[in-house]
């Protein structure tokens, strides 16, 4: 199966060289290119890729905003949003997440670590690494704009899906969790599975996000 990408960045040689990286890669495709958010929600309606790449600071439409629209609705099998950055988790990373990007990477990024993030992304197992997610987890739940007020599905949780969401959230992939529980690899994603269902996310990140700013887990 081939992945689609699109690419939304302000920079013709970034965009230039991300292209020839991706298409240098079996089973990817660059379907697309925008130079600004607003070129980049376009882009995206136009061709429906899996992934695409996206700067946060454009002219105009900003890649937050763009991401928001990108990832309107609960549609599982949306677009997914991958934020580039230089800034290693600055406010906009944060607002993006919020916006509902997938991930993010910093701009330099090994390429291989990119075309693992494209692919990771695409599966819908975001945020790339566990390492990654509990460096974000300690900066995101500390910001000030993270609301408080749990939202009504997480009543609808089992006491398990309460576990496993808890030790999401804390970072830890799925081999850690099943490890920790005691329980099978595949009870875990069976368990992951119901918790993106029940609470309208479509990954991971959404659920590290979800837990946070409901306040159903805090920071230690």
């Amino acid at each position: 199966m081939t992945i689609r990408v699109a690419i939304a960045d302000d920079h013709t040689l970034v965009r230039a060289g991300f292209r020839v990286l991706i298409e240098s890669e079996p089973g990817l495709q660059v379907v697309g290119e925008a130079a600004d958010g607003a070129t980049a929600v376009a882009v995206t309606r136009a061709t429906r890729p899996e992934v695409i790449l996206m700067d946060i600071r454009m002219p105009g439409m900003d890649g937050v905003e763009a991401t928001r629209q990108i990832t309107a609705g609960a549609d599982p099998s949306a677009t997914k949003v991958l934020v580039l950055t230089t800034f290693d988790l600055d406010e906009y990373v944060y607002a993006a997440l919020r916006a509902g990007a997938s991930g993010f990477l910093l701009k330099d990024t090994p390429p291989q670590d990119l075309i693992n993030g494209v692919r990771v992304v695409a599966a819908g197992d975001a945020l790339l690494a566990p390492s990654v997610t509990r460096k974000l987890i300690r900066a995101f739940a500390s910001q000030p704009a993270a609301r408080r007020g749990g939202t009504g599905a997480l009543g609808l949780l089992t006491e398990r899906e309460q576990e496993v969401l808890a030790l999401v959230a804390g970072g830890l992939s799925n081999a850690e969790i099943a490890g920790q529980l005691l329980v099978s690899l595949a009870t875990v994603k069976t368990h992951v599975s119901r918790l993106l269902g029940k609470l309208s996310a479509r990954d991971r990140t959404q659920l590290v996000v979800i837990a946070y700013e409901s306040g159903f887990v805090t920071p230690a």
